[in-house]
């Protein structure tokens, strides 16, 4: 396949010559700047002298690093430079006046005390675009709670869908809230780029990964939102298990499916392909799409129920393949990387890493796009281009030097 972005063998990535101070950790700012990474950018990581981001000691490991931390922080420089001493902060400053844009995870308040907050970076530099990345945002009651992913979606509404069937429900496997905040992230850093660029004047965002997730959740607050507006928000959307046709069932060798058969034409060839055309019915419409099906639920469970149950996995996937019929199997983790519609896409890369061995990434899915990098740098090790960032920032060698006796700057 072409590369759409290439013209006369040449390319030029959205984000080149873009600077990105980060001073995030853990998932949703190490994620959005490394993302801002792949888009081309230059993206600084100002880590913490010793500790450094708390993900890089999150399990389980390749050879001695840690996955997460090599999965959210590719195509980055870091150094390791303790801001609390004024020599430090001299570095930050030099930052500010050198980026496009920064993004920060410390809690509230704790910019303004290291004095590397958006009043006093816009001063420097009146372009920069700054990002906060909190739980809850930067003013409101909930500010000062750290935000972790589990409390962001038990707030929002999200983990409350089917209280009535399940008091208790369990921590979800998708980490909702911190990539909700990760994804608008990246969205408001590069429109506000945009907008700087065109008006020459920077701006601050900020990022609530509670509001991120709530503003996401359009469809699971749709029946709040009629009954806000004065309505009975009934019959409720049903696409989180009141719905039979979509839903998940268990195979004859106790292997988990997940059923989609929304639409009256995919019931209809599903009835067909298993020979229960008694459960095809004409008068089906498209109000029934996202509906529990009436009086019909209990006949469609009980048939999608009992085909499930008579077949092994494994068989019931290739006769539902060969139709085209939307059946797909609940993958492990680890059978979702063997899936053959991954390597057919190229959606995991390999890097050879100097300490790690070849190791695997994901791979954007912008890449077919030609709006990445080829191949992405491995994530690097603590403090380990300080001097270069530092050489960069229009330190002298001497001046590195004294940073390093004194502390200031590790690696």
């Amino acid at each position: 396949m072409a590369d759409a972005s290439r013209a006369g063998g040449k390319r030029t990535l959205p984000l080149a010559g873009t600077r990105i101070a980060d001073f995030s950790r853990l998932l949703p700012g190490p994620w959005c700047s490394q993302l801002l990474g792949d888009f081309g950018a230059d993206v600084i990581k100002v880590e913490q002298p010793e500790v450094g981001d708390y993900s890089r000691h999150n399990p389980p490991a390749f050879k001695d690093g840690s996955v997460y931390f090599h999965s959210v922080n590719g195509n980055k420089r870091s150094i390791a430079v303790d801001l609390a001493q004024p020599d430090g902060l001299a570095v930050a400053r030099r930052l500010f006046e050198t980026s496009d844009a920064v993004i920060e995870s410390f809690r509230p308040g704790v910019p303004e005390k290291l004095k590397i907050d958006y009043a006093s970076a816009q001063k420097l530099n009146p372009k920069l675009v700054y990002c906060s990345i909190s739980g809850y945002g930067q003013d409101g009651p909930l500010a000062r709670v750290p935000g972790h992913d589990l409390v962001i979606q038990s707030m929002t509404g999200l983990m409350g869908m089917n209280l009535d069937r399940d008091p208790q429900p369990t921590p979800p496997g998708f980490l909702a809230g911190d990539y909700a905040g990760a994804a608008m992230a990246t969205i408001g850093v590069m429109a506000g780029l945009m907008q700087a660029k065109q008006t020459g004047q920077g701006c601050y965002i900020d990022l609530s990964m509670f509001d991120s997730l709530f503003y996401m959740n359009n469809i699971v607050l749709a029946g709040a939102m009629a009954r806000l507006s004065g309505q009975s928000g009934m019959p409720m959307l049903q696409a989180f298990g009141g719905n039979p046709r979509y839903n998940v069932y268990v195979c004859k060798d106790g292997k988990p499916v997940a059923v989609s058969l929304l639409e009256a034409r995919q019931w209809k060839q599903f009835c067909e392909v298993i020979g229960r055309t008694d459960m095809i019915f004409a008068d089906e419409g498209p109000e029934s799409r996202l509906s529990d099906h009436g009086e019909r639920s209990a006949l469609f469970r009980s048939t999608i129920r009992d085909f499930c149950a008579s077949m092994d996995r494994a068989p019931l996937l290739a006769l539902m393949e060969e139709h085209q019929i939307p059946i797909a199997p609940v993958n492990t983790p680890d059978e979702a990387l063997a899936e053959p519609v991954v390597a057919a896409r190229g959606l995991v890369g390999y890097t050879d890493h100097p300490v790690e061995g070849r190791i695997p990434h994901l791979v954007s899915p912008y890449k077919r796009a030609g709006l990445t990098r080829d191949a992405r740098k491995d994530a690097p090790g603590l403090g380990e281009d300080s001097d270069d960032v530092l050489r960069d920032l229009g330190y002298a060698d001497a001046d590195i030097a004294k940073l390093r006796k004194s502390g200031v700057v590790t690696s």
